[in-house]
């Protein structure tokens, strides 16, 4: 493979440029709202598993036909994330941001007044569509909004992520247990709108790449360095997958009274990777490939630990090597592919929600039929196997 080459920057500015490069001061207010946009909609990516039981009873199904609210919105999710682009090339980013930000409140209060399950599953396949969207331009937004600061955008959004997975899950719980699930789903819808509104007033207008559509997807697929990139991604998130919707087996095997804090451990733990990505960014051939091994050793740590001291060390170790990869990933895939970034970003959000689904369904098979470690250890290997193939391969300079 050889290293893509990078065409002549553009010659047009926006306003924000224009002001960046007169020594004017940084306006963050549209990373701040992009950042709120995707906390709203990983929250309510993982709401059902907040409110699980008490939404499977009202709707007379079972806590496994249930779980399929979070499936479905995985798998409509790798499914549109490349064809968002070529369906509207060219819509300005802003408005198509305002709009998955809008669907995805629509998704939210269809689920808060479902009568049955199937209104329910159609809300979340929208819900899916939104997040594949919005992840594919946020990211091209931001550094629209504020330019040369790649790494500060991605960790910020980054950071919505790590947010909503520690906060949003257990106050959904407890606010679910205190008023009920479908309200839960209606907070998110009034979340929702509040975050569009927020993208909507402070975003300046993105217009869309010239290229954008059909032609850039296959110039995109047809670069061999960023295919094996997005094989990198695929098989780093089907190794933390293949574990995490099993982290409370792992903690309960050692100590069941050590789970709040432990989980928080690894939000916590989380943060600091985010944060540490975009700090080492300029050394990016390095934290992409770190970062992938930290979680091979992590989960090894989880899955092994014969005590609470190492448990607690090897939980810390994956939350902060996990939540370093999309930071990682997403600089990567832009740095090899500038010229195509939305089709590039697009194949990473694929690759994600594919490993999701598939690492979950293969964790949940080997911890039925073999136990958590075997699921911990499979985890491990493709995390390892991710941090290799990453190491051999060479990265343009930004």
């Amino acid at each position: 493979m050889s290293t893509p080459q990078s065409s002549p920057p553009s010659t047009d500015t926006s306003p924000s440029e224009s002001s960046a490069r007169s020594g004017g001061s940084t306006n963050w207010s549209p990373i701040v709202a992009l950042a709120a946009g995707i906390a709203v909609l990983v929250g309510s990516e993982f709401l059902p598993a907040s409110v699980l039981p008490a939404m499977a009873g009202d709707l007379g199904v079972s806590e496994g036909t249930a779980g399929l609210a979070v499936a479905a919105t995985a798998v409509a999710g790798a499914v549109t994330a490349p064809s968002i682009a070529v369906l509207l090339p060219r819509t300005d980013r802003r408005t198509v941001l305002t709009g998955l930000l809008v669907a995805a409140a629509v998704s939210n209060l269809a689920v808060a007044v479902a009568p049955g399950f199937a209104v329910l599953l159609l809300g979340r396949l929208v819900l899916g569509v939104a997040i594949a969207g919005y992840w594919s331009f946020a990211f091209g937004a931001g550094t629209r909004a504020v330019p040369g600061r790649d790494s500060v955008v991605s960790t910020s959004i980054a950071l919505g992520v790590t947010l909503a997975t520690i906060g949003g899950v257990p106050l959904a719980s407890l606010l679910g247990d205190a008023v009920g699930w479908r309200l839960v789903f209606g907070v998110a819808a009034a979340l929702g709108i509040a975050a569009a509104l927020a993208v909507a007033l402070t975003l300046p207008p993105v217009p869309p790449h010239p290229a954008a559509g059909m032609a850039m997807l296959r110039a995109a697929l047809a670069n061999r360095w960023l295919m094996a990139g997005v094989l990198g991604v695929v098989l780093v998130a089907f190794g933390n997958f293949a574990a995490y919707p099993y982290i409370r087996v792992a903690i309960e095997d050692i100590d069941a009274g050590a789970t709040v804090w432990l989980l928080l451990a690894w939000g916590v733990g989380g943060m600091a990777g985010n944060l540490a990505a975009g700090r080492f960014a300029g050394r990016l051939r390095a934290v992409v490939a770190a970062a992938p091994l930290l979680l091979a050793g992590g989960l090894l740590v989880t899955a092994t630990a014969p005590s609470l001291p190492v448990l607690a060390a090897g939980v810390v170790v994956w939350g902060l090597a996990f939540n370093m990869v999309p930071v990682a990933t997403q600089l990567w895939v832009t740095r090899v592919e500038p010229e195509r970034a939305e089709s590039a970003l697009s194949l990473q959000v694929t690759a994600f929600q594919v490993a999701i689904t598939l690492g979950s369904a293969s964790g949940g098979a080997l911890l039925d039929a073999r136990g958590m470690q075997a699921a911990f250890l499979l985890g491990t290997g493709f995390a390892a196997a991710a941090g290799l193939l990453f190491a051999a391969l060479r990265v343009p300079r930004g």
